[in-house]
Parts: C-alpha cells; sequence; structure tokens
C-alpha cells in the first residue's frame, strides 16, 4: 500500500480535487508536480505550488471568456501542459472538461459539441483547428482557444488569457464545489454508435483514488509518465486525477513513440501499458536478447527460467525457498537488471495493463525479467480500474479482485455486473441532465463477459458484442484466438473473423521489428510489404498459426489467414486512441481479402 497523505477532513467521499490539490500545496508545495520535454529535451517543471497558482490563473482568463459553474468546454490537444492546466482550471471553476481524442473525424467531433452544448473549446494547433473550422453546424459554439500562437489566427491565443486573478475569488469559487458534482464527461469512442457522455464525479474519482492506493506499493511522490490521450479514462485517472490525490510527479509525453526514450531518461518505479504498449516494449527487449551471443542469450534463458519461478512462488504468496531467492537474487543483480537497465526499467516495483486482455506469452516473457504485470479491469463508466491484482494477492491472466467499495458478479449469459462507488452518476443527456444506467438495486452491466474464481479473482472472457457465433451456432471469443496467435514474435497484430461462417480466419500483420530482426537472422534481405510476401516468412506464419491452432479446440481454430502490409495504428483508424481493434472498420476495409478467405467454403 502506498504511504497515504494526508486527508483533509473526515470524510474522504465529500472531498473534491480541489481539496486535494490546496492539501498538496499545503504539504509539498515545493516537490515537482508537473513536467514537459521540448524537441531538443530540455524540461521544463512546475512544483505544486506553482501549479496551482497557475491554476488560478488560467481560471481567471476562462472566466473573463465567460465560463461559468456547470459549463462543458471542449479540450482536443495532446499531452502538453495547456491541457492539464486548463482541465484543472475548469473543475475549479465548477465548469466540465471534456477531453476529445484528437483522432476524431469532424462529425464525431460536431456530435459531442452538440451533445454537451459547449460554448467554448481549447485545441491545441493548426492540425485541430482545420478540423474544427470545418465542422458541420455547430452554431452554439462561440470561441475556440488555441494554444499553439503560430495556429491562433482569428481565435484567442492560450497564452494571452488574461493571468491577474483576484485570490479571494478563486479561492470562494472553487469552495462552491461539491462531492457529487461533475469532475469530467468522458464520451465513450463511438465505435458502435454516436459516442455517450460519461457523467463521472468528484466523488467518483477520489473513491478510486483511495481504494487503488490500497492495492498499489508505489514510493511516494512517484513519477508518472504520461503518454495516452486525456480523452481515455486511464490517462484521466493515472495522469491527472491520482496524481493530485497523491502529490505525484507527472512527466507529460506529447508523442507515446517517444514513450521508451523518456522511461530510459527517467527510470521510473511505475509503468501503466495498455497490451500493445507492452507488446511493443517486449518485442524491442527480445529483439535485443536475440542480437546477443549465443553463452550471453543462454544465460538470459536460465536468468527467465528462475526469474518465473519467484514470480509463482510470489503469485501463491508464498516466500522463496532460500536456494531460490538466492538464485533470483544473482540472477537479479548479474543478468537481469543489467538488460531492463538499458530499457529504464530496473527500477520497476509496479507494472499494470488494463483495456484488452493481456496475451499470455507477453505476461511470461515479463515475468522472465521477474515483472509481474498487474492486470486491471474497469470501464470509462466505473471511473478506470474497479478490479486489479495487487503485489499481496494476484493471479497472472486474471484482472484481479474488486476494488473497497465496488461488487462484481454475473449474470447467467457471463456478462459481468458492477456496483459500489465508483460506478459512474449517468449517462450526459442532451438537455443537461444525466440518466442514471443502473438497476433499481444499483447495478451496472458491463457487457464484458467473464467469470469470478473461488478466490474472488475475475477471469475475463471478452466483450459481450465481440463474441463470434459461428453458423453452426458456437460461440467463440476472438480476443482468445487473436492472443494464441501473437504468442508467435511475428505476429503483431491479428483480427479474427468468423460471424455466422463455417470456420474462423485471420487477418495477420507482421510485428515490424522483430520480423526485422527474425529476417536478419535467416539471410532474408527484404522489408515491409517485401517481407510479407516473401516465402520463408509466409511458411513461419504458417507455423505460427498451426502452433496456435494446436492450443486451441476445433471451433476456435482458425483455418485460412492473409499477411498484410503495415501496422494498424489509431492514425490509420484500425486501432482506438487506446490502441484496441476497431472491429467493424477493419472487417470493412479488408471485406475483399476476408471473402477471398472463404472462396468456395463459404
Amino acid at each position: 500500500m502506498t504511504t497515504l497523505l494526508r486527508l483533509p477532513g473526515d470524510t474522504p467521499s465529500a472531498l473534491t480535487l480541489c481539496d486535494l490539490l490546496l492539501r498538496d500545496v499545503e504539504d509539498h508545495g515545493d516537490l515537482p508536480a508537473l513536467s514537459w520535454y521540448a524537441d531538443d529535451g530540455t524540461r521544463t517543471t512546475l512544483t505544486w505550488a506553482q501549479a496551482r497558482h497557475r491554476i488560478a490563473e488560467v481560471a481567471a482568463g476562462l472566466t473573463a471568456l465567460g465560463v461559468a459553474p456547470g459549463d462543458h468546454v471542449l479540450l482536443m490537444m495532446g499531452n502538453r501542459p495547456e491541457h492539464w492546466l486548463t482541465d484543472l482550471a475548469l473543475v475549479h471553476l465548477g465548469a466540465v472538461p471534456v477531453s476529445v481524442y484528437q483522432t476524431a473525424a469532424p462529425e464525431q467531433i460536431a456530435h459531442i459539441v452538440r451533445h454537451s452544448r459547449a460554448r467554448l473549446a481549447v485545441i491545441g494547433g493548426a492540425g485541430e483547428r482545420e478540423r474544427w473550422e470545418r465542422l458541420p453546424a455547430c452554431p452554439g459554439l462561440r470561441r475556440l482557444v488555441v494554444a499553439d500562437e503560430d495556429a491562433v489566427g482569428p481565435h484567442t491565443a492560450w497564452d494571452t488569457l488574461p493571468r491577474p486573478y483576484d485570490p479571494s475569488v478563486f479561492e470562494e469559487t472553487w469552495r462552491r464545489v461539491r462531492s457529487r458534482d461533475p469532475v469530467t464527461v468522458v464520451y465513450t469512442s463511438g465505435t458502435t454508435g454516436d459516442p455517450k457522455g460519461v457523467v463521472i464525479s468528484h466523488r467518483n474519482v477520489v473513491l478510486n483514488a483511495l481504494a487503488l492506493d490500497q492495492v498499489a506499493e508505489l514510493p511516494d511522490h512517484a513519477d508518472h509518465l504520461c503518454y495516452l490521450p486525456f480523452a481515455h479514462i486511464a490517462e484521466r485517472m493515472l495522469g491527472i486525477y491520482l496524481p493530485v490525490f497523491r502529490a505525484s510527479h507527472v512527466h507529460l509525453c506529447a508523442d507515446p513513440a517517444l514513450l521508451a526514450p523518456l522511461a530510459r531518461r527517467l527510470h521510473p518505479a511505475e509503468l501503466f501499458g495498455v497490451p500493445r504498449i507492452w507488446e511493443k516494449l517486449a518485442a524491442s527487449l527480445r529483439a535485443g536478447v536475440e542480437a546477443l551471443g549465443p553463452e550471453r542469450r543462454a544465460a538470459v534463458a536460465a536468468a527467465g527460467e528462475v526469474a518465473r519461478a519467484h514470480v509463482r512462488c510470489r503469485e501463491r504468496g508464498q516466500p522463496p525457498e532460500p536456494e531460490l531467492a538466492a538464485a533470483y537474487a544473482k540472477a537479479r543483480g548479474e543478468v537481469i537488471e543489467p538488460l531492463l537497465a538499458r530499457a529504464g526499467f530496473e527500477s520497476l516495483v509496479w507494472t499494470a495493463s488494463a483495456s484488452a486482455p493481456m496475451p499470455p506469452d507477453v505476461l511470461d516473457f515479463w515475468a522472465g525479467f521477474g515483472i509481474a504485470i498487474m492486470d486491471a479491469w474497469g470501464l470509462t463508466e466505473t471511473t478506470g480500474a474497479l478490479t486489479l491484482n495487487g503485489p499481496r494477492a494476484f493471479r497472472i491472466g486474471s484482472v484481479g479482485r474488486p476494488l473497497e467499495g465496488t461488487e462484481v458478479r454475473t449474470a447467467a449469459d457471463g456478462e459481468i455486473e458492477v456496483r459500489g462507488t465508483t460506478v459512474f452518476e449517468g449517462y450526459l443527456r442532451p438537455d443537461g441532465s444525466v440518466e442514471p444506467a443502473t438497476d433499481a438495486d444499483g447495478w451496472f452491466a458491463t457487457g464484458d463477459i467473464g467469470r469470478v474464481d473461488d478466490d474472488g479473482f475475475l477471469w475475463l472472457t471478452d466483450r459481450k458484442k465481440d463474441m463470434i457465433v459461428t453458423s453452426s451456432g458456437k460461440n467463440v471469443s476472438p480476443a482468445l484466438v487473436e492472443n494464441a496467435l501473437k504468442e508467435h514474435p511475428l505476429v503483431g497484430q491479428a483480427l479474427v473473423y468468423g460471424d455466422g461462417r463455417s470456420y474462423l480466419v485471420a487477418l495477420l500483420v507482421l510485428d515490424a521489428e522483430a520480423a526485422g530482426a527474425w529476417a536478419a537472422r535467416h539471410g532474408i534481405d527484404a522489408t515491409g510489404g517485401a517481407l510479407s510476401g516473401h516465402p520463408a516468412v509466409r511458411a513461419e506464419a504458417e507455423r505460427a498459426v498451426a502452433a496456435a491452432n494446436a492450443r486451441l479446440n476445433r471451433t476456435e481454430q482458425v483455418k485460412r489467414f492473409r499477411l498484410l502490409d503495415g501496422e494498424w495504428s489509431p492514425e490509420t483508424g484500425e486501432l482506438t486512441p487506446s490502441l484496441k481493434l476497431r472491429r467493424r472498420v477493419i472487417t470493412d476495409a479488408y471485406r475483399r481479402e476476408i471473402d477471398a478467405l472463404y472462396g468456395d467454403h463459404v
């Protein structure tokens, strides 16, 4: 458990983020709060005292633009200080920040503008401005504030917002904010329809932070590498709300591609990554190991077996035997730590993942370095994590036990239902009211499928709406099959299809880094599309599919596959901003290839 900082007042459920930010200044004002990096690597840092002063200035500037309590203000910026400071400034005004994905299409943005009745938006630069200026009709939107001065045009520059503020007015304003007031509205990704506005209160985030701290074991004031979009509930909790709760240090990473270099610079104690991030980091580390000489690779393999045995003891809650403890200490000091240090990971004490099931081979890979990735589970509607593995109680492959103040059960069809203090207030209606989404007893149906074991750990199967029903009426979890396929290092991404069909087919994307290293070892002089079409690579992909099929039952086995060029990403539209598959987008884009896989065998 993290050493709990002083909580102002006697009732945590009555606290707001504003109360906690004042506590941070009073108790930890000289500690670093927020850092960001210029292109040349130069770092700028605000202490907690400086950050609150700047937040008060931004709040005064927003007030001058007409922002009032209850107003929804849209934010469309990357992980930059203007986003973080504006978000908390709005919270102190009793207004509601609504972050919008930078990858959102104009039609999606327009829907959110109209649905939230926003009159003001704060955006990043030229790319965002271009999209906002050609939105479909949004008569309620009166003003744009632009962070990059060279992209301002006819709009207001963020840096020109009035800075002087009256401290007495600022303090009086935020003290009117109540714990059941909205701290944000998070719009779902809208992959199955119009995005829904999820209303989350101060109470939700404070009680979730308190419950998470009772499970996690982190150093006080730990560094947090903030690289996921603030429009996702995970980064809102990890990059804004938990740092305010813990008085920790946020490092803004403007581009997720810079996460690895930033980790090498900071050597963090904690790291959260969606499965795709852990997959890519594993591929990079694996490529480094494979580049070693035979003797060193053998030493790494031997150390990995010792580390996995040590992790299994921790998983069972048993202290390792003295021989294993000594062997692990030796392996860690001589082999594991030097390799992890190259990636900046030798100091990690808390590693977590969520958003989608973690491939078992990726979990096993990191366990070979003594790193047990603590899977969590939750939704936007549960204020992020609702179940969590912790160092004192975890099961690798599960998503942990419910946090304090929450409950989990499964319906007859396996759908997971939840209730508790972190379940959201409801969905925002177009008139500004909130529509409750729980039943009379407070239970919320999540749409996920899973089971709870005898020890209270939750195991996920799939999203209810993603389940494949074959023509013979068999239910198949695509995530289960996809993770089996991705156990081969060459397979970076996979999508399984078969709804209404007699068998499954798959689209496979090579992992660029792993495939390049594999090709070099096998003397293949090809890259990109040429590599995916190379006969030796195709043969290896066939072996990967065969190996996956050997671990699956007959209904789950893939009969045919297509190896694709180019990695899927949020920018190209196949992934959500949190790096989950957009199944409908992919199947629509590759309809011809999928149909060809069935051919005359439909």
